[in-house]
């Protein structure tokens, strides 16, 4: 187990990594205790030193584990405090090595007794260790793990807590409490990177020595449980709210089922105990049953069931016009004008990211530019007002949507001639179609844009989906919607990423969207977000910038049409990743956000204006150095494809000019026989990950500049397995090449 011997590029390490964990004593914490110490990690060892039933108190136990780990090479201090006092357990690791990363929360005892003999000391003796306990260290850890914006939670729940157990229903209670701390503690942490998670182990203890059988000890012995915390406690996890059973080497996550159900309220009679009996079958079949992943998703799925029901129910008479949602087909909403000088055009611009950073902002942030010109997807904002018409309760058959359950769905923006960068324009909007989804409906509508000479400017067409109106008997379909198109399957001819500002949102929201939601935290947390997310045209804004950039070199006139399907949320300050793939004149791209890899963008294309060519700037212009630097280590690893074995690892490269991002490249040193290739890593994740800007690379490629004086200033950022960035060396020193 000595520490720094084992230079494998996949071995999961945690130096500079501070571990708390209590009753490390023995059994279980034993084993955490030695596994991360074995990887690098500085360890606090909690061990009251007590019985299995909470009596007695001694420092043998504590000690024993911190001389191991000392014996083999590791760092470690012990504790002797009980879990009751857990500000006093962080204090040591605060006081010994300065910060506290991982706490795994152990420590517990046995009380057990058949309910009825269950006494008030049995009961509040265990909640105290197990559930209280486990607050109390974790509160103090708290603020250091937010200071910081890192941190690792284990909390040890057991199958006594999740399927319940004779004689141990304070134990059980316990246990499961703890899983319900540990779900909450995921969602309020994720912002600040806190991740927690709740594992069952069955293994052989103190507190299960005695009840396991003999032949099965020797392979639940808890060094078989410790890998499963070790991974859960590592920064390439991103696991967070979830629950494992593990024993013996063989591990499962677990999650919440739920029958279909049925609803039992009856018009004519209401809801009664005859109607329950009468249902059963249904509120038990967990044919077609649903996981529900959080209190949001169990809450609304309940009340989607509940409006499907009263949808679905037979009339006593037929709707009439006014609750019919049909009866808004057709239907042409007042004409609106929209008024605006270069200044709307200026905060648009802004308000969709782009910077003063960024090599050709003069054209789009001062008026005075020559080319001086506003994005084409400000395109929908002359619309907009439109769209709060249609919200507004006078269309006949949607005056009883509730705007608050609109969802914006798709959208599509055709440009007939440049936007003016000031002017007068006039909307004419139609409610174009309307569809049934049964659980909402789908309203179409269509928005022409005229300037003060008539001509067409723009048209868009805005899919919004009002969430339980459906099942008024409409069509499902529409052949005048405009569809989204699937991507390619295969690799992305180019990416491009751009961090938002955590501010995104309250500048978008002065473009005319002043829904609390984008700016309220109360309200955004009433819709189930933990903070106000991005408006979907802000991220539409970033995507459609991210292909005019790669694809038209910011060359508005060559943009001509776009289209997006809203498949997810953005958070302000999270970064938008747009893989784009070019198929003659048309664009598809698809958009994601790059710290959770979940899509807020689906379906997505550009089309260019005829005649335009779509061809890739970035990297048909070769304006960055770091491309020669890419393609000489492409010659040079195929000279020599034993290279890669120096190294085996896959390193990700995001290049930058002017402090934004440029271009992505992967060295894949792990596949054999090696490659190099623009964007991010196909298939794995990349093992380390330097941020460095393009003429800085191309000075560290030809020697002019260190790697190591970079990384101290700030001006080259990595992170993942440094090791493998020493290992470059062989592929890196062309500079006869350069």
């Amino acid at each position: 187990m000595s520490l720094g011997s084992q230079e494998d590029a996949d071995m999961l390490r945690f130096v500079n990594r501070v571990a708390v964990i209590t009753g490390a004593g023995g059994g279980l914490g034993r084993e955490y205790a030695l596994l991360l110490a074995s990887r690098g990690a500085s360890v606090v060892v909690n061990d009251l030193g007590g019985d299995t039933k909470g009596g007695g108190k001694s420092s043998a136990a504590a000690d024993k584990v911190v001389q191991e780990i000392k014996d083999k090479g590791g760092k470690a201090v012990p504790n002797y405090d009980s879990v009751e006092d857990g500000e006093k357990i962080i204090e040591t690791a605060l006081k010994n090595f300065g910060r506290v990363d991982i706490l795994v929360n152990n420590a517990g005892i046995l009380r057990d007794r058949s309910f009825a003999r269950t006494s008030d000391e049995d009961w509040d003796l265990v909640h105290r260790i197990h559930l209280r306990g486990s607050f109390l260290v974790t509160r103090a850890a708290w603020p250091h793990m937010k200071k910081q914006n890192y941190g690792r939670i284990i909390m040890t729940a057991s199958a006594a807590g999740i399927y319940g157990n004779f004689g141990q229903t304070n134990y059980s209670a316990a246990k499961l409490g703890l899983l319900g701390l540990s779900n909450t503690l995921a969602i309020e942490g994720r912002k600040n990177n806190i991740l927690c998670n709740t594992i069952a182990p069955l293994a052989v203890s103190r507190m299960t020595e005695d009840i396991l059988p003999d032949e099965m000890k020797p392979l639940l012995k808890p060094v078989n449980v410790a890998p499963l915390v070790a991974y859960l406690c590592h920064e390439d996890s991103d696991e967070t709210g979830g629950l494992f059973e593990v024993g013996g080497g063989w591990m499962g996550k677990l999650r919440w089922q739920r029958a279909n159900g049925t609803v039992c309220l009856s018009s004519g009679e209401g809801f009664t105990p005859e109607a329950v009996k009468e249902n059963w079958g249904k509120i038990t079949d967990f044919d077609n049953s649903i996981f529900p992943g959080s209190a949001v998703e169990s809450m609304t799925s309940i009340v989607q069931y509940i409006r499907d029901a009263q949808s679905s129910a037979s009339p006593s008479d037929p709707p009439s016009a006014s609750d019919d949602p049909n009866a808004a087909i057709g239907h042409q909403l007042p004409t609106s004008h929209f008024a605006y000088t270069n200044r709307d055009c200026l905060l648009y611009n802004l308000g969709v990211g782009v910077s003063t950073q960024q090599p050709d902002f003069l054209k789009f942030l001062f008026e005075l530019n020559e080319k001086f010109s506003v994005l084409p997807t400000f395109g929908v904002i002359p619309a907009f007002s439109s769209l709060l018409s249609l919200l507004s309760g006078s269309v006949p058959g949607l005056s009883g949507i509730n705007p608050a359950r609109i969802l914006h769905g798709e959208q599509f923006l055709e440009i007939f001639k440049p936007i003016p960068t000031s002017g007068m324009l006039r909307n004419e909007a139609v409610v174009t179609d309307v569809l049934d989804k049964k659980s909402g409906a789908v309203i179409l509508m269509d928005i022409n844009t005229y300037d003060e000479n008539d001509e067409l400017v723009l048209r868009n067409q805005f899919s919004t989906f009002a969430v339980g109106s459906g099942g008024f008997g409409g069509k499902r379909s529409s052949d005048k919607a405009i569809p989204p198109v699937n991507k390619p399957d295969r690799a992305p001819d180019a990416t491009m990423s751009e961090k938002t500002s955590v501010d995104q949102a309250a500048l978008y929201r002065l473009n005319g969207d002043y829904n609390p939601l984008h700016i309220d935290p109360s309200f955004a947390a009433m819709g189930g977000f933990e903070t106000p997310i991005l408006h979907g045209l802000c991220t539409f804004g970033y995507a459609g910038r991210h292909v005019l950039k790669t694809f038209c070199d910011n060359d508005v006139t060559k943009f001509k049409a776009i289209k997006v399907r809203f498949s997810g949320v953005v958070l302000p300050g999270q970064t938008i990743q747009t893989d784009m793939w070019k198929e003659g004149n048309r664009i598809l791209f698809n958009s994601k956000v790059a710290e959770t890899g979940k899509d807020c963008i689906s379906g997505a294309y550009v089309d260019l204006t005829e005649g335009a060519q779509a061809q890739q700037q970035t990297s048909s212009s070769g304006s960055l150095k770091s491309d020669l630097v890419f393609a000489e280590i492409g010659k040079h690893l195929a000279a020599d494809p034993s290279l890669y074995k120096k190294v085996d690892g896959i390193i990700a490269y995001n290049i930058t000019t002017g402090g934004a991002p440029a271009k992505t490249w992967t060295l894949d040193l792990k596949t054999p026989p090696g490659s190099v290739y623009e964007g991010d890593p196909k298939g794995a994740k990349a093992h380390a990950t330097v941020t460095i800007d393009d003429e800085d690379f191309a000075d560290v490629a030809s020697g002019s500049k260190n790697a190591q004086a970079l990384f101290q200033s700030g001006k080259l950022k990595a992170s993942g397995n440094i090791m493998l960035l020493m290992k470059m060396g062989s592929l890196m020193q062309t500079p006869s090449k350069m």
